[in-house]
Parts: structure tokens; sequence; C-alpha cells
């Protein structure tokens, strides 16, 4: 298993170890690092630390809550080109706060936010790209669907040419290290596997600071990580 990427130097340094980290971990699953897209994770940073990463190259962002993410893309509205990522759970009543102009929701999780944000949309004309966010490890503490609720919620989705499903999304219990999320990670991708999603729809959303290595040597094609790039919490 690789290290974890330390916390030491800048935001633009610690980008450049974790690229290169998802770039060893590529190489030793025979992937192509050009296929996983680092989202860093800028919940409780400031629009400056924003900047910072966003200089150095980042360009995918992902926050926790909504209030939050529509604040911090208003205070980096001169830069247009950052992609954000709603990867918290996202309640109804905010949907108006963060469509449109989302890049990926990464926690669909029920019918009912599937039928407020294919409205959303259609008042302004919009489309969406998203994902389904599986609880697979069965915890009932926390938002996701269950696997065998999956294709009720997939055909949902494909039935509103608005809502673009894109694939899955997994935040699997915590663990000391990579090794011990390897298996939930292997569930997500084989569940992708027996739903049959095809092309467009294999997005795997999964891995975070400390487990991300493992999660792109087992399919990941987007990771969330925030402390290995903005460095511990003050």
């Amino acid at each position: 298993m690789e290290p974890s990427t330390g916390t030491g130097g800048g935001i633009a340094e610690r980008l450049a170890q974790v690229r290169e980290t998802i770039a060893r971990a590529a190489a030793r699953a025979g992937r192509d690092p050009a296929g996983v897209t680092l989202v860093a994770v800028s919940k409780t940073r400031s629009p400056d630390e924003v900047r910072a990463a966003a200089a150095a190259g980042q360009l995918d962002f992902g926050e926790n809550y909504a209030q939050e993410l529509a604040a911090k893309r208003a205070a980096l509205a001169d830069l247009p080109h950052l992609r954000w990522h709603m990867i918290g759970h996202l309640q109804r009543n905010k949907v108006k706060l963060l469509v449109p102009g989302l890049h990926l929701l990464q926690t669909v999780d029920s019918p009912r936010l599937v039928e407020t944000l294919d409205r959303r949309l259609a008042e302004h004309d919009g489309r969406l790209d998203v994902l389904v966010q599986i609880d697979v490890a069965g915890e009932e503490q926390k938002a996701g669907l269950a696997p065998d609720d999956a294709p009720a919620l997939l055909d949902a989705l494909r039935a509103r040419p608005r809502l673009r499903l894109r694939g899955l999304m997994a935040i699997p219990p915590w663990t000391l290290d990579g090794e011990g999320s390897r298996p939930y990670f292997r569930a997500l991708r084989e569940l992708a596997d027996r739903l049959g999603l095809g092309p467009g729809e294999r997005e795997l959303s999964m891995g975070m600071s400390d487990t991300y290595a493992v999660a792109v040597e087992e399919g990941a094609t987007l990771v969330r990580v925030g402390t290995a790039i903005f460095g511990p919490r003050g």
C-alpha cells in the first residue's frame, strides 16, 4: 500500500504530491492516470486557499454544505472555469442554492430529490450530471442508498433527461488505512458491474486523503482529497 501524502509544504507542493501518488497508484493498476479526476475538498477552507489551489492548476472543488458552496462560488466568480462538486447530503430545500451552475452532484440518494432537481432544472432549461450515493456498508447513520435499491433510482434518473446519470459514489466506514477501505471500494466497482453501467455512466467517486491511492487501484475515477492538499485545519 502507498503511504498517505504528508501535509508539509504549501498547497501547490501538496497538490503535486497528491497527483504523483495518483499516477503511481494508476500505474500499479495498469490504468491511465488521466482517467482519475482529483476533487479538492475545500470544505471550511477560505476562498484564498481555493485560489492558491486553482493557481496550481486545480479545477475541481468539492463542498459538503450547500450554503458554503454557494458562497464560495460567488466569492470566486472571477474564476468561472472552476468546477464545483456537491459531495455532501443535499436537502431538497437547498437545491435552489446550487442549481443551475453545479458541475456534478455526487450524492443523489432518493426519488424525492430526483423530482426536486428535475423541477428546478425545468425552470431554467438546465441539465445536471449526477452520481448515485451508495451506502456500501449498511451504515444507518449515513446517507446513501442500499445497493438493492439502486436499480429503481437509476431507472428514475434515466427517465428524466435533464438529469444525466454519470455513475456511483460511496463514503466507506472510517478505517485506519486504505487497505481497510479496499473491500468497500471493490464492492462499489462490482455493484457498477452488476448494474450494467455502460460508457458515460461508469464514474466511481471513492477515496479520500488517507485512502485515495487504494481507491485508484480499485477503479476510482474521482477521488475527494482535502487535508492532503490544504493541510490540517487550524
